[in-house]
C-alpha cells in the first residue's frame, strides 16, 4: 500500500490530506473519508489505511484546517474529563457542514486527477459531525458522488437551514445510515423525519440502528468503541461502496 501527503487548495486556504493507494497501477475507485469532530490523528489515518486496503484509493481531508495546525488530540482524556465540549469547540467553530461539502469540490478534483482512480463516481463515509458532511456533499455533487456513508451522525434532521436532510431531493448517490441507540444527538423522533424526507425524495437509501452501540462507536480511540458494531459498519460500507463505484 502507498501513502502520500498534499496540500489541496480551497476557496479558503489549504487543506493538508492524506492519500492511501492499494499497491500497482489500478485504477481503483475513489473515496472520501469525512472525519468526526475532533479531526486528523493516529486513529482516523488508521481507518483510512483500513479502507485501501479494501481495494480503493482514500483521500482522508483535515476538515478543520480553517482552524489552523494544530496537535492531534487525544479523545480519552476528553471523554474521561468531562471537557469534551470544551476541547471540540475549536473544531466546531472552524467550519460548518456545508463549508465541508463546499470543499468537497477539491477534494474530488484532487482525487480524480489521479492515474490510479478509475472514472466515474466516487464514494464518501462520514462518522459523527462527518456523518452529515457526507450527505450534504452527496447533495451537493450528485453528478460525482454514487455513494455516501453516514455512521453515528447526529442532527440529520433538524429545524436548521443547513439540515443534512433539505439536501435529500438533491441527491443521486445510494445511502446508508447507521444510527447508534444511544445517541441524543439523533434521537428515535429525528431518525423518523430524516427517513420520511428521504421516502419523499424518492432516494435509494438503508437506515438502520445499531442496538446497543453509543454516539462514536466506530472510532477506536474512543472510549465507546464497540468493535462488533464496528465490524458490522465495515461490512455494510464495503457492501455499499462494491454495489454502486466498484
Amino acid at each position: 500500500m502507498t501513502h502520500e501527503t498534499l496540500d489541496i487548495k480551497t476557496n479558503d486556504g489549504t487543506c493538508p490530506a492524506h492519500v492511501f493507494a492499494p499497491d500497482g497501477t489500478g485504477p481503483w475507485p475513489g473515496a472520501i473519508i469525512y472525519t468526526d469532530i475532533l479531526g486528523m490523528r493516529p486513529a482516523t489515518i488508521e481507518f483510512a489505511e483500513r479502507l485501501a486496503s479494501y481495494g480503493y484509493v482514500v483521500l482522508l481531508p483535515d476538515l478543520f484546517y480553517r482552524r489552523g495546525p494544530y496537535a492531534p488530540i487525544d479523545p480519552k482524556p476528553a471523554f474521561a474529563s468531562g471537557n469534551f465540549a470544551e476541547v471540540a469547540a475549536p473544531m466546531r467553530a472552524a467550519v460548518n457542514k456545508q463549508q465541508a461539502a463546499d470543499d468537497t469540490l477539491f477534494y474530488l478534483d484532487a482525487l480524480t486527477a489521479r492515474a490510479d482512480v478509475k472514472p466515474g463516481k466516487i464514494g464518501v463515509t462520514g462518522y459523527c459531525f462527518g456523518g452529515g458532511v457526507a450527505i450534504v456533499a452527496a447533495g451537493t455533487y450528485p453528478d460525482r458522488i454514487g455513494a455516501a456513508g453516514a455512521f453515528h451522525a447526529g442532527n440529520l434532521a433538524t429545524d436548521d437551514a443547513d439540515s443534512p436532510h433539505l439536501l435529500l431531493p438533491r441527491i443521486d448517490a445510494e445511502l446508508y445510515v447507521g444510527a447508534a441507540e444511544k445517541d441524543h444527538s439523533y434521537p428515535f423522533e429525528m431518525q423518523e423525519r430524516f427517513k420520511q424526507a428521504a421516502d419523499a425524495a424518492g432516494v435509494t437509501y438503508t437506515h438502520e440502528l445499531y442496538e446497543g452501540a453509543g454516539h462514536g462507536w466506530t472510532q477506536t480511540d474512543f472510549p465507546i468503541y464497540n468493535k462488533e458494531a464496528d465490524d458490522r459498519h465495515w461490512r455494510e460500507l464495503i457492501a455499499l461502496f462494491k454495489r454502486t463505484i466498484g
